[in-house]
């Protein structure tokens, strides 16, 4: 599913959070969107299959959003956390006025999320401007393309930060892959 070796993001996100993460959550997911996909096959029952339509959602988002969440992070020895001049960096300081700000505004609106959900920078498709947004639950991104993601389910990071959100929000940006953010950027305004 992902290539980062688990202990390539320490110490930012521990190695025991990278596999829980990876081989029990994410396949979690994956398994159940398989087996949901496969009973709606099978179904005729009209009601069976509205009744799969929650699962479908819940694990497929889960599926999407961690999918997503990888290609994010890379190890802080390599491009993690590192920011070049470039039209990622233009754009945040366009709408945000610095990176610091961005963070600053992404970590508040992100850490004030009730439960479990998703932080996102996306590309708002009709004002091509990045804006903050959240999701809850496993709710993929529907409304803008998605720039970058974070998970603040507490299973990304409550082994080590326990429920103090805003730690592991401020160090997650040391392996954020922002060559991949720009990239996707890059392929949402062509």
């Amino acid at each position: 599913m992902h290539t980062i070796v688990q202990q390539a993001l320490e110490p930012y996100i521990s190695k025991e959070i990278m596999e829980l993460h990876h081989t029990k959550h994410h396949q979690t997911y994956v398994n159940g969107l398989n087996a949901a996909e496969e009973a709606y096959a099978k179904t005729e029952d009209v009601k069976q299959k509205i009744t799969l339509q929650s699962a479908l959602k819940f694990n497929g988002g889960g599926h999407i959003n961690h999918s997503l969440f990888w290609k994010n992070l890379s190890p802080a020895s390599q491009d993690g956390g590192k920011l070049t001049d470039g039209i990622l960096k233009d754009h945040i300081i366009k709408t945000f006025g610095s990176v610091e700000e961005f963070k600053k505004a992404f970590n508040s609106t992100t850490a004030a999320i009730q439960g479990s959900g998703w932080g996102w920078l996306g590309l708002n498709p009709k004002t091509k401007s990045l804006e903050i947004v959240t999701t809850a639950n496993q709710d993929p991104l529907t409304t803008h393309v998605p720039i970058i993601g974070v998970d603040i389910w507490e299973h990304a990071f409550y082994l080590q930060y326990k429920n103090v959100k805003p730690d592991y929000l401020n160090a997650i940006w040391n392996v954020i892959n922002f060559k991949e953010a720009e990239n996707r950027l890059i392929t949402a305004l062509n």
